[in-house]
């Protein structure tokens, strides 16, 4: 295992966790993107690159299961990276089918696509503020289907994960955006900005 890198990967998401942590408590992570996260996320992105570049997917056999994680999170915060995201995702599916990363992790990373490019999700990982000023899932596709799909995963429920969501919301103090129709709208305008919205589903 490459302990260096393993602690390279770890310090990356444990800022990129930091300053998000920060930024929900008083308010500023639903109000945009964040000048101080993109910073963040831009400079992690950059150097997740140079890595996979180098060394392919910095899985668990290279890394550890926790550093494994850490380069997961930090392809999972890539969002004003399109290319990055979608390429990164067809890495963690050749990584999962050999083992090196969890299926539940390519599952979030696909949700997390599908939402930004404006598709319903298949495993309900994403989550939103809603107009009664709870996280409530984005839309799902199947939603019928919802509950086996997360469950072949291992991940709980959609309405025990709803619950654990919205609690934790709570506990770190977390706000809904002020105006959520504007809140919307600039999502919205950001995603085609940065090329999510240009890709036909």
């Amino acid at each position: 295992m490459d302990t260096a890198l393993a602690r390279e990967l770890s310090t990356m998401a444990e800022e990129d966790q930091r300053v998000r942590a920060e930024l929900a408590r008083d308010g500023h992570l639903y109000r945009g993107y964040h000048p101080r996260l993109a910073e963040v996320n831009s400079r992690n992105v950059e150097r997740l690159q140079e890595i996979i570049e180098q060394r392919g997917w910095p899985g668990r056999s290279l890394v550890g299961e926790r550093a494994a994680r850490a380069a997961w999170l930090v392809l999972q915060h890539a969002i004003a990276f399109p290319a990055v995201m979608r390429s990164g995702l067809r890495l963690l599916i050749e990584a999962a089918a050999r083992g090196e990363v969890s299926q539940a992790e390519v599952a979030m990373l696909e949700d997390r696509i599908r939402v930004l490019e404006g598709r319903p999700q298949r495993f309900g990982t994403q989550y939103e503020w809603d107009e009664r000023g709870e996280m409530s899932p984005l839309p799902i596709e199947d939603q019928a289907g919802v509950d086996e799909r997360r469950l072949a995963l291992g991940l709980p429920r959609l309405a025990e994960n709803t619950t654990r969501v919205r609690e934790g919301a709570r506990a770190a103090g977390e706000q809904p955006p002020g105006d959520l129709a504007k809140r919307r709208r600039e999502a919205e305008t950001w995603a085609r900005m940065v090329g999510w919205r240009t890709r036909v589903p």
